[in-house]
């Protein structure tokens, strides 16, 4: 992965999430609040949980300056939607900073647990994407359930917007 893949791919994290942000408006509150038992129970929890990993990654790998939430806490939709597309920008913007040598960089830190891990900047990127992707997924199922068409959030379709 070079830097300006990693860009491509953080943008296209924040598009995709954003998508399902806006998605999630087309019901009510309650619905995306109610839990039915997939991932972090419901539409809204899942869609704070990957913000929060989004939130805890960068403080762990861009910006130990930045305070995450805790897990715990709870969000109301506008926070949501405002806090999590800042902490995108953010990422992409200090992405944006890098050289590909800066993808080598080890990152040292504990997890929610305690227990140290290092990873490069590049693993962590990669896997900062792949988590929200993950848990978009299941939002998606989430949104059929509720009688929502979910948005088209593969990455070809990002692909294929004009830049």
């Amino acid at each position: 992965m070079t830097a300006a893949e990693a860009v491509r791919h953080l943008k296209y994290s924040a598009w995709a999430s954003r998508r399902l942000v806006d998605a999630m408006k087309q019901i009510s509150a309650e619905d995306a609040r109610r839990d039915v038992g997939i991932s972090h129970r419901s539409i809204f929890d899942t869609l704070q949980h990957i913000y929060f990993a989004d939130l805890i990654w960068f403080w762990r790998t861009g910006d130990p300056t930045v305070k995450p939430h805790a897990f715990d806490d709870k969000l109301t939709d506008a926070e949501l939607e405002q806090e999590w597309s800042a902490i995108q920008q953010r990422w992409i913007d200090w992405a944006a900073s890098l050289s590909d040598t800066d993808l080598d960089r080890v990152v040292d830190y504990k997890s929610l647990k305690g227990d140290p891990f290092k990873n490069t900047v590049r693993e962590i990127v990669m896997h900062v994407v792949n988590h929200a992707t993950i848990h978009r997924g299941q939002v998606m199922g989430m949104l059929r359930q509720m009688g929502v068409a979910p948005p088209p959030t593969d990455l070809i379709f990002f692909y294929r917007e004009p830049s």
